[in-house]
């Protein structure tokens, strides 16, 4: 199938199990759109714990095998320079007012996440592709603020066929707080999703991802559903 020849209003949404991610399927869900579910596997430390959160949250959400695909990028693991990826270099307990990327930045890894995303909506005739990325990580990760994203946005229009498809990124500008109190709302799987970079049974509570987290819930005033060894309060 070619771009523009689906009929249905198709968006390919980059599903990771993790909380954004999830939030922002929703919020496709919500907006009228068919949601077909990439998750992309790159090496990462909880590979097999974010691979179930990603199920678990597609069966919740009503989407279908047919409108799934998983994709293997192994060489972000090849490259390395992450603690994600690169079982040497340790996971760093969170700091949040860094200035500079944790060790868990993976280099430029949400263009090659987006590659895939486009790749995959201009053969299934998808006009969309969303993404859970959240300024709030930007100061660490450059890769997710807004200027990425149209710089980005303009190679799709350049680069593909139809020159229609769109990077939507519903909750760039949002907190991890206004993340869980929108995904509430719209009866997103929260329970379902992982954000753990160390562990993939119980969450360590003090790497970034689970620090952002447990921060989000906190100020939300909304208990965290899923286990963690520590349950530091965040600031």
């Amino acid at each position: 199938m070619t771009a523009g020849s689906g009929g249905a209003r198709r968006a390919v949404v980059l599903l990771s199990g993790g909380l954004d991610s999830c939030v922002t399927a929703a919020i496709a869900a919500r907006d009228g759109w068919e949601i077909w579910a990439l998750h992309v596997r790159y090496g990462q430390r909880t590979d097999a714990r974010e691979f179930r959160a990603f199920g678990q949250v597609a069966e919740a959400l009503g989407i279908d095998a047919a409108r799934q695909m998983v994709a293997s990028i192994a060489h972000l693991a090849a490259t390395g320079g992450s603690s994600l990826t690169d079982p040497s270099i340790a996971v760093s307990d969170a700091n949040m007012g860094a200035s500079s990327p944790p060790t868990s930045y993976v280099p430029f890894r949400n263009a090659n996440l987006l590659a895939i995303g486009v790749s995959w909506a201009e053969t299934i005739g998808a006009s969309r592709v969303y993404i859970g990325a959240v300024a709030e990580d930007s100061s660490g990760y450059p890769d997710c603020r807004p200027e990425f994203y149209a710089a980005f946005g303009e190679a799709v229009r350049l680069g593909t066929v139809a020159a229609d498809i769109r990077i939507e990124t519903p909750v760039i500008a949002m907190d991890k707080a206004a993340i869980i109190r929108q995904g509430m709302s719209l009866g997103a799987p929260l329970a379902c999703t992982w954000s753990c970079y160390r562990e993939s049974e119980v969450a360590c509570g003090t790497c970034d991802s689970c620090a952002l987290r447990l921060r989000g819930f906190q100020r939300a005033g909304i208990e965290d559903p899923i286990p963690y060894a520590v349950r530091p309060t965040y600031a």
